[in-house]
């Protein structure tokens, strides 16, 4: 594959990747393999993925506030716990093997997938809701941890604490969502450019790729509503399950 065909898959991948991530989760399970595909090791993909997830999620941050949805104060709130457990998890990651990431990453996505169908309780959700439990905090910390260490399906893990835990509705949970991914990448992402872990050609393509199917992803959750984002959940579950039986 010549390098303009192998940047044109990045922009398209990073296009899908984005309005997966905004409504639902698992998006990096896209982008991250298909850096692995194009040659790059682990502790790479790893960081070229982490520019285009920030500036994902400013543009759906961006985009979301333009659409009237926004509470800046409530979503620091909840994401500034995330900040330490994404310094220590980068830090761990960059030291792994190729070999052991990949496990991890094979690991990650088995659980991601049970996770999803195994049936849970109907939550009553609430319009909007500002108490912050320290549950909540609690998984926060974990959130960033887990964020900074792989980041593959942190959106799904996000969403179960923001809908079960204060239960928001989904147009909201997706809010504060994009937030917290963006406030805990900063950290990670300096980790990465610190030990030279970003392909910066690469990380540029996906991130506009990425930001494109942000933007549009985030009109649609406020315009379509949570009928839209659940289509798109369960879209996203069964590309992480066909790519995990290696059917594509």
């Amino acid at each position: 594959m010549s390098d303009i065909q192998s940047l044109i898959l990045l922009f398209l991948v990073g296009a899908v990747s984005g309005f997966i991530n905004v409504n639902a989760g698992g998006g990096s399970s896209l982008t991250l393999p298909t850096l692995i595909f194009l040659g790059l090791d682990s502790a790479l993909a790893n960081g070229t993925n982490r520019i285009s997830i920030l500036i994902q999620s400013f543009t759906a941050v961006s985009s979301f506030k333009k659409e009237k949805y926004s509470d800046f104060t409530l979503s620091l709130k909840i994401a500034w716990l995330t900040l330490p457990g994404s310094i220590v998890g980068s830090l761990l990651v960059i030291n792994l093997s190729d070999e052991v990431f990949e496990k991890v990453l094979g690991a990650v996505m088995i659980g991601i997938v049970l996770s999803m169908v195994i049936p849970r309780k109907k939550v009553l959700e609430i319009e909007n809701n500002s108490n912050v439990t320290w549950p909540v905090y609690l998984a926060m910390f974990f959130i960033g941890f887990y964020g900074g260490f792989i980041q593959v399906g942190v959106g799904f893990i996000l969403m179960a604490v923001l809908q079960y835990l204060m239960k928001l509705n989904l147009v909201l949970v997706n809010m504060h969502k994009v937030f917290i991914v963006m406030i805990f990448t900063v950290p990670a992402t300096i980790v990465f450019i610190a030990t030279g872990n970003i392909d910066w050609p690469m990380a540029l393509v996906l991130a506009a790729g990425n930001s494109l199917g942000a933007w549009w992803a985030a009109k649609f959750a406020v315009k379509k509503g949570e009928k839209l984002i659940r289509v798109v959940l369960i879209t996203a579950i069964l590309i992480m399950s066909l790519k995990l039986f290696e059917i594509f």
